[in-house]
This record gives structure tokens, C-alpha cells and sequence, in this order.
């Protein structure tokens, strides 16, 4: 009785190793996608090239060959002769979360909107990002939980979105520009402060902050150095947080091997984050001349986000901002542009960056216009959001130009942007990891979708 489940046993044993020394059917080929560029900025900072195929294979860069290639058996196609091509667009600081560029909206529904609505506006965010061309996005402050299942969603295509490097919640000390309960009637103060764990006081609570957001998911980690324009708080815009302090969370960011971006206003809260090793400082509204030297000697990137401080004006001009920010919005936009023009002109580093939330989503590329205005070329506007954001990032080896191994984030655009820089407002072709989601100024279809 005993001799018949032995057998089928063994019989099951033997059969698996019959199959283990079969080998596995070879995998098939790869289709590849051919793309015919009638212009290639494939190296930002470098000229372009005329008549040029970039060949891309498994979502990467295969290869770039001068001329037009023929397409091998059973590759797909894409036509770009009459556009200029160059690589996904990176943008430094947005905050996806939420609804963005609408503040009276957000305002009137703060009392009855959570988690899940905000994740449906995340997604709206982030397709109309990527349709734009930014193909990568560093996200700036948003639902730790929710920015993080955003970014995981898209890096498995489940939803079509630009890849995102998330920093969780902003740092803050109490009362600061990242404080929650900030102009809260004090029921809902209670209620929010009972949950915020990314205020902190003091060297030591402040490595404790830092953990949590990295505990939560935060690829980067961002901290308010000084006021900021949309806090409702009359606090100003000078420096929030000790020396001391930001040493701490720093050190404990990069021993996680996080960078780390200041949000700074004021020139002593950007120089006391700058001697501390902050990797970013981002808006810079108030820059001097110690200020431009401390950035050159730790060769750290100024992130302009130059159109916000535009758009925060305006917002606060209409009434549709608390009135604690009025004065903050006319002092940031009064001194934003010659201090950004007195950085570019020195040779500080700047890399892209718009913090669009506050402007609206998809409108990013409106920020060149601004670079161009305070004294960059459109050449190097072009490069601050491609080759120099991915210096910036940390991820020059797999984004920010068209070479063989990097990731296949490809735009176009119709003219040459390099000459009207205002051409990357309007993108025809959008191609994310080797995925078209965007062709001819149309929407691609996508497995979500």
C-alpha cells in the first residue's frame, strides 16, 4: 500500500530534474524602436547633430548612428525628421501631491478632501508633467505614503508618470515653514500636530526626523532653512533653523546616502545650509556676494524656481492666498531675479527646478523663459534641466542625455529650442524608459489607461 505514493514520488523527483537540465527556451529578441531625429541634441552643452537614428531596445539607449538607419524586421518607427530631439526634460523641485496651481480650490477643500483624492490629483499631476516633457521630477513635499506608492506605480508602469525622486515631508523646526498647524484654529492644530512627525527642535530630533521620512520611503530629504512665501504664518523669510541643527540632518541624510535640498529664501539661512554641506539650495531669493562664494567652494547647485515667486505674487495679489503672504510674495519677487541673475553671471550652478504645485502642473517649461531672462543662453537653460539636474541628482550615468546605457527618455519639439528656448512649451513627442506616451502633440495609449 505504501509502495504506490513512493513511487509517484520519486517519479515527481525525477521529472523536475529531467525538466531542471532542459534548458530554457532562449528569450525572444527584444523589439526594438527606431527613432529618425531631423535634429539631435544628444549631448546637452555640446552642438547638435543633423540626421541622426538613436536605436532604442528593453526601454535604454542602444545605440545613435549618424544618417537614417533602416529599421530592422519587425522594429517600430518613429518619424521625427522635421523635429529636434533631446533628452527627457528633468525638473528639480515639484510637489505632485494634491491639487497644484489652484490654491482657492485646495483651500475649500481642505476640510473635505483626503489621501484618496489627493492620490487622484497626484496622477492627473504627474501625466500632465510627464506629457510635458519631464520625464523625471524631483518631488518636493508631498504624503510620504502616497508620493512613494506614485513613484513605485509608475517605475512598474502600472501608471503612465515621469520618474519621481521623492523627499516625503518637509524637515521643519516647530512653527517653521513645514509646520502643519501653522494658521490652524486650534481643534484641527491638535489634530494635525497629533500626527506630524517631520517637525523637529534641537541637533538630535532633528537626525529623528530625518530617519522617519527615510523609514517612509524619502529617496532625498528636504528641509526649510529659512520662511517661506505660502506658509501662513507672518513669520518672514529669514533663516528658521540653528547651525547645529542643520548639521544634524544633513550628516544623517547623507550617512543614509540621501541627498539633501534646502529650501531657502533669505541669504543667512542659504549660507548657514551651505557651510553645514546642503547638496541644493533651492528658490535662493536673497543671494550676496559671500553667498556666491560659499556656493562655488562646495560646489553645491543653485535650483532657482524661478517662476514661482512670479506666480505666488500674482495669487497673492488676487486674494486667493492667506494674507500672512502678501508681504513675503512681494519681497521674493522684488529680489528673486537679481539675485538669480547675479549667480548665473558668477558661475554658480544651476540646475532646473520650477516648484510646480504652486504654478500649475504641465506648465514647467515656462521657467526657461526666466532663465533666459536673467542671463542664461537657451543652450545652457537646456543643459540646467538635462545633463546638469542629472549631475544634480546624482544620476548623470542613467539620464540627462541620449548615450548608449542610459535610460530612453527622449522629447521633441518642433524649431530649435537652442535659438527660441520658448519652443519646449510645446512638445510633439514624449517617450518615457522606451515608452511613446506622447506622439505628434497626442496622447499615447497606456496599459492603465
Amino acid at each position: 500500500m505504501m509502495m504506490k505514493p513512493i513511487m509517484m514520488a520519486v517519479a515527481t523527483v525525477l521529472a523536475s530534474a529531467a525538466t531542471a537540465q532542459t534548458p530554457p527556451p532562449a528569450p525572444a529578441a527584444a523589439k526594438a524602436t527606431y527613432i529618425h531625429a531631423g535634429t539631435l541634441l544628444d549631448r546637452p552643452g555640446q552642438p547638435p547633430r543633423r540626421a541622426a537614428t538613436i536605436i532604442v531596445r528593453d526601454g535604454k539607449v542602444a545605440e545613435v548612428r549618424d544618417g537614417y538607419a533602416a529599421p530592422e524586421p519587425g522594429a517600430a518607427l518613429v518619424d521625427l525628421k522635421d523635429r529636434f530631439v533631446l533628452p527627457g526634460l528633468i525638473d528639480m523641485h515639484v510637489h505632485l501631491w494634491g491639487i497644484g496651481g489652484d490654491p482657492m480650490r485646495a483651500r475649500l477643500g481642505r476640510l473635505n478632501r483626503d489621501g484618496y483624492d489627493e492620490m487622484v490629483e497626484a496622477q492627473k499631476n504627474a501625466r500632465a508633467t510627464l506629457e510635458a516633457g519631464f520625464t523625471t521630477v524631483r518631488d518636493l513635499g508631498g504624503d510620504p505614503r502616497g508620493v512613494r506608492a506614485l513613484r513605485d506605480a509608475i517605475d512598474t508602469g502600472v501608471i503612465a508618470g515621469p520618474t519621481i525622486i521623492n523627499a516625503g515631508r518637509m524637515v521643519s523646526v516647530t512653527g517653521g515653514h513645514g509646520d502643519g498647524t501653522n494658521g490652524l484654529a486650534e481643534d484641527f492644530a491638535d489634530a494635525v500636530h497629533a500626527h506630524q512627525i517631520n517637525t523637529c527642535d534641537g541637533p538630535d530630533d532633528c537626525r529623528r526626523a530625518v530617519r522617519m521620512q527615510i523609514g517612509l520611503g524619502a529617496q532625498v530629504i528636504k528641509f526649510a532653512a529659512t520662511g517661506g512665501v505660502l506658509s501662513n504664518v507672518a513669520g518672514g523669510l529669514g533663516r528658521q533653523m540653528t547651525a547645529e541643527e542643520m548639521r544634524a540632518l544633513i550628516d544623517t541624510a547623507h550617512a543614509f546616502g540621501r541627498k539633501v535640498a534646502a529650501h531657502s529664501h533669505a541669504s543667512a539661512g542659504t549660507d548657514a545650509a551651505l557651510e553645514a554641506g546642503v547638496d541644493t539650495i533651492d528658490h535662493g531669493t536673497f543671494i550676496d556676494d559671500k553667498t556666491i562664494a560659499l556656493f562655488k567652494a562646495k560646489g553645491a547647485w543653485l535650483v532657482p524656481t524661478m517662476i514661482a515667486p512670479v506666480t505666488a505674487l500674482a495669487q497673492a495679489r488676487s486674494g486667493v492666498l492667506p494674507a500672512a503672504t502678501i508681504p513675503k510674495a512681494e519681497a521674493a519677487a522684488a529680489a528673486a531675479l537679481d539675485s538669480h541673475r547675479r549667480a548665473i553671471a558668477a558661475g554658480v550652478k544651476i540646475a532646473f527646478g520650477t516648484d510646480s504645485g504652486v504654478s500649475r502642473h504641465g506648465d514647467n517649461a515656462k521657467e526657461f523663459a526666466l532663465m533666459v531672462r536673467a542671463g542664461m543662453t537657451p543652450a545652457n537653460a537646456i543643459r540646467a534641466a538635462t545633463i546638469d539636474a542629472a549631475d544634480a541628482l546624482g544620476r548623470r550615468d542613467q539620464i540627462g542625455s541620449i548615450e548608449v546605457g542610459k535610460a530612453a527618455d527622449i522629447v521633441a519639439v518642433a524649431g530649435d529650442p537652442t535659438v527660441d528656448v520658448t519652443r519646449l512649451e510645446s512638445v510633439d513627442f514624449v517617450m518615457h524608459r522606451g515608452i511613446t506616451v506622447k506622439q505628434r502633440g497626442q496622447r499615447q495609449s497606456f496599459p492603465a489607461d
